[in-house]
Parts: C-alpha cells; sequence; structure tokens
C-alpha cells in the first residue's frame, strides 16, 4: 500500500463532461457569482458601464449620435478616417448639394464646432484674370459652413443660412483650404424662439496666406413636432 499512498493522496480526477460544465459555469454572462466584480458590475442592468471601465472623469453622456445629430455627421463617423473615407463622404455630399462640386471640394476634418474643407485650382473656378474665382471661394466657405452646421446643430433644431459678410483680401493663384470654427458649441438646449450663429470661414491659400474670410449667419431654431 506504501507505493500507492501518494497516488491516494491526489484528488480525484473529474470525468470530461464534468469538467467542460465547470467550465462553462464559470464563463456563462448569465452566471453572476461565476464572475469577477468588474464584470458583474458590467452585467448588471442598474450600472452604467461607462462608469465601471472609465474613472469618472471620462464619463461621456449617454446620448448618441443616432439621437443627437443627423445623418450627415452620423455618416462621416461611419467611414474610415482617411483619404478614402474623406473622397466618399465628397462625393456623396456633392450628390446631395450639386452646386458644391464646382468646386471639387474634400472634406478632410469635420466635428462639431469644426470643418475643413479643401478645393483644387482647377480650370472650372478660374476668373479672367486666372486666379481662383470669387464666387468659387464663396461656394467654398458655404460648404465648410453647411457641414459644421451639420455635424453641430443637433436633430432637435433646424438650421438654415441668413446671411454672408465676405472679404476678398487678395488674389488667391493656388488650390484653397477653408476652415470654419466657433470658439464654441451653443447651448442648444436653450435655443426656443431661435437663435443667430455667426459662423466664421477662414480661406487660405497653400502657403498659409488668409485670401479670402467670411462670416455667415444662420438661424437655429427649434425644429417642429
Amino acid at each position: 500500500m506504501e507505493r500507492w499512498s501518494h497516488v491516494l493522496a491526489q484528488p480525484a480526477l473529474q470525468p470530461a463532461h464534468l469538467v467542460q460544465a465547470a467550465r462553462k459555469r464559470t464563463l456563462c454572462p448569465g452566471n453572476p457569482t461565476s464572475m469577477p466584480q468588474t464584470a458583474r458590475q458590467i452585467n448588471s442592468g442598474s450600472t452604467d458601464i461607462r462608469r465601471t471601465i472609465l474613472p469618472s472623469s471620462k464619463v461621456v453622456p449617454m446620448t448618441t449620435l443616432e439621437n443627437t445629430t443627423g445623418a450627415t455627421y452620423r455618416a462621416w463617423s461611419k467611414l474610415p478616417n482617411n483619404t478614402i473615407g474623406s473622397v466618399v463622404f465628397s462625393v456623396g455630399m456633392c450628390l446631395r448639394v450639386p452646386y458644391f462640386s464646382s468646386v471639387l471640394p474634400r472634406v478632410v476634418a469635420l466635428e462639431p464646432g469644426r470643418c475643413e474643407v479643401t478645393a483644387p485650382k482647377w480650370f472650372g473656378i478660374r476668373n479672367h484674370l486666372g486666379t481662383f474665382h470669387a464666387i468659387a471661394a464663396c461656394n467654398l466657405a458655404e460648404v465648410a459652413m453647411g457641414m459644421l452646421a451639420e455635424a453641430t446643430v443637433p436633430t432637435t433644431h433646424r438650421w438654415i443660412p441668413k446671411s454672408m459678410n465676405v472679404q476678398y483680401l487678395t488674389k488667391a493663384t493656388t488650390s484653397l483650404r477653408a476652415v470654419a470654427e466657433l470658439d464654441s458649441v451653443p447651448d442648444f438646449g436653450a435655443v426656443t424662439d431661435g437663435l443667430d450663429i455667426v459662423v466664421p470661414v477662414s480661406i487660405r491659400d497653400t502657403a498659409g496666406v488668409e485670401v479670402v474670410h467670411a462670416d455667415i449667419t444662420i438661424w437655429v431654431s427649434a425644429a417642429s413636432r
């Protein structure tokens, strides 16, 4: 018996099907007692998953793209963050607003409160001097403003252009880059009767010189129910 004593002292081996069942119980999401504390918190419907995973300073609002922004910004957010995504979005934009296509715009950056658009210097936008036509530059400014508004104004509100003040600062002899940017995003929850928002758009050439500056006023009001 002594020669078998070390074998008898070991835990009895369990059948394979019992071992497999035990593993399933350990990993099963429906068995909270088999989960680590963090996993149980995430699985609980009463616990905010973001507060379990993120530090309190990183908690984001419960709202989502689907109920805060329109289809335009949702489309941008779903496309890859590269040249292909930028081109696909810009083509779709021009199909929706054909007049934009005259300046061959490409949206290269878009987020609430900011939009950046480029336009090449090609034959179709030249004036009699061979430079970038002033009205073509206005069109580019409209593209930047419009996409900023689409990304900024929530679905609870609507917007429409109201006026444009344009300064032609110097001749534009190269391709252009328009940047529309707000100093801060308004509190749309407080907008009930309507609000004028001035969107400044700076248009620069490839050397970084501002050639056109536009201040476009849009009227924002609560969407009709």
